[in-house]
């Protein structure tokens, strides 16, 4: 990888005001070179690391545009390695058209996340710093952004680092009695090791928990809306989107198909979907559409379940009412600004969280907002404390609970200390594992495979 100098482009693919190439490698202030060139005259392979140029670009000897070239050398840079980053105008022709004089000049495609993966490898972030640049960048309002910042700026993996170290100090005792059992050593006593463990398990609690309670701020949530026909689920979806996504008619069964957006609600960030109208039709193309809402209401990780208050609830309803039993969902008490109908009582009975809203005037979305955020704990998450910021990272806390939990169990029933050493020991290379410290190449590939080209 030393050898292979790559660039890409790294500004989205779309015109604006500026567009930037980053060229990174052991060539590349000399590749850079070939097609920069300073209005100073200065040769850009002796500019010092921090230094802007002014110049123009230039490909087979025809000027492209005029820009400026950012050096950086190693290990002062992103990467850790010589970088140059030539800021042209923005537009997606002239962009291209430079990076593709990069590559003429001797450069190779970045691929996917390359730039931060060799972040990693050279030492610069480890590589729970490095998803958390993927989800600052996806973050869809302030607490996520706070909670990605802080990651980046290593709060976790010290928390982690910590709890690691913790282990390992009772590895280091018990290794030794478990390696020279003749030799004069001071026993190793259960007592002195169960506190280490449960307070490890207790910060790794703690770590999870927040992760839980902050998913649908930082991670986002699954939510499906749901009712029978003409309740208002295609008003409600315009609501929460703030433009004509769901087609609304007085015709039952418009919506035949799974209509999905993303969407913010308040610090919530909520992928929706909104479903035909669920109700016994003999209608084929319907059928299907109603099909496919109540498998999206099974598997959705929140449910907006419409009712129209103005009418008095029907079989449909109650069916509906059935499906969501034992899920997190809220009833929308839909059309306030008529007169109400519903029975409140049945619907209250029913779930656990129920709003009064007018979808087609938007009275009630703070409601609805306030009953989501008491679903996920939401209030309770700290974006300031020690974060994951992945399903990896969590999975790698859980499995370091496991073991710790098996080390305890070991320790309690008076199993032999080897063994404790054996459930130690994959502690910590489960945490170890988060902050890639012993993480596979596997792992690493398919941290960065999610990561966009030019980042």
């Amino acid at each position: 990888m030393k050898n292979r100098t790559i660039a890409a482009i790294a500004t989205p693919n779309a015109p604006g005001g500026i567009g930037i190439v980053r060229i990174s490698g052991e060539n590349a202030v000399e590749i850079a070179a070939k097609i920069f060139h300073p209005v100073s005259g200065k040769a850009l392979t002796e500019s010092r690391g921090y230094c802007a140029h002014f110049g123009e670009v230039f490909d087979n000897n025809e000027k492209i545009d005029e820009a400026v070239c950012l050096v950086f050398r190693a290990p002062r840079s992103y990467t850790g390695e010589d970088t140059a980053e030539i800021s042209c105008h923005g537009g997606l022709y002239i962009t291209k058209r430079v990076l593709r004089a990069a590559l003429e000049a001797g450069a190779a495609p970045a691929e996917a996340g390359e730039f931060t993966k060799r972040a990693f490898i050279n030492g610069k972030i480890d590589l729970a710093a490095a998803e958390s640049v993927m989800a600052l960048i996806g973050a869809s309002g302030k607490q996520a952004a706070a909670a990605a910042l802080n990651t980046l700026d290593g709060n976790l993996s010290r928390e982690i680092r910590k709890c690691a170290d913790n282990i390992i100090g009772v590895c280091a005792s018990l290794a030794a009695w478990v390696d020279y059992p003749d030799e004069d050593i001071e026993d190793t006593d259960a007592g002195d090791m169960l506190p280490v463990f449960t307070e490890t398990r207790t910060a790794l609690a703690d770590i999870i928990r927040r992760y839980d309670c902050g998913r649908a701020v930082t991670d986002g949530i699954d939510a499906v809306i749901v009712g029978r026909p003409n309740v208002g689920k295609s008003t409600l979806m315009n609501m929460l989107t703030g433009f004509e996504r769901s087609i609304v008619t007085d015709i039952a069964g418009t919506t035949r198909d799974v209509v999905e957006e993303r969407i913010v609600l308040g610090e919530i960030v909520m992928r929706i979907a909104d479903t035909a109208g669920i109700r016994e039709t003999e209608n084929v193309v319907e059928n299907i559409g109603v099909s496919l809402a109540k498998r999206r209401l099974e598997r959705a990780e929140l449910v907006l379940a419409v009712f129209d208050g103005s009418e008095a609830l029907t079989a449909d309803d109650c069916d509906i009412m059935e499906q969501c039993r034992g899920k997190r969902a809220v009833a929308l008490l839909n059309k306030t600004d008529l007169p109400v109908a519903a029975d409140r009582e049945i619907i209250n009975a029913a779930f656990s969280h129920v709003v009064e809203l007018s979808a087609s005037t938007g009275e009630g979305r703070d409601e609805l907002e306030k009953a989501v955020r008491k679903i996920f704990s939401t209030d309770e998450f700290d974006p300031n404390a020690a974060c994951l910021t992945s399903e990896r990272q969590r999975q790698c806390c859980v499995n370091a609970m496991t073991h710790i939990d098996e080390a305890i169990a070991a320790l309690n029933t008076g199993v032999t200390l080897d063994a404790v050493n054996v459930c130690a020991d994959c502690a910590i290379d489960a945490l170890l594992e988060l902050t890639g410290e012993k993480a596979t190449s596997a792992v690493v590939d398919e941290v960065f495979s999610r990561f966009c080209v030019g980042k």
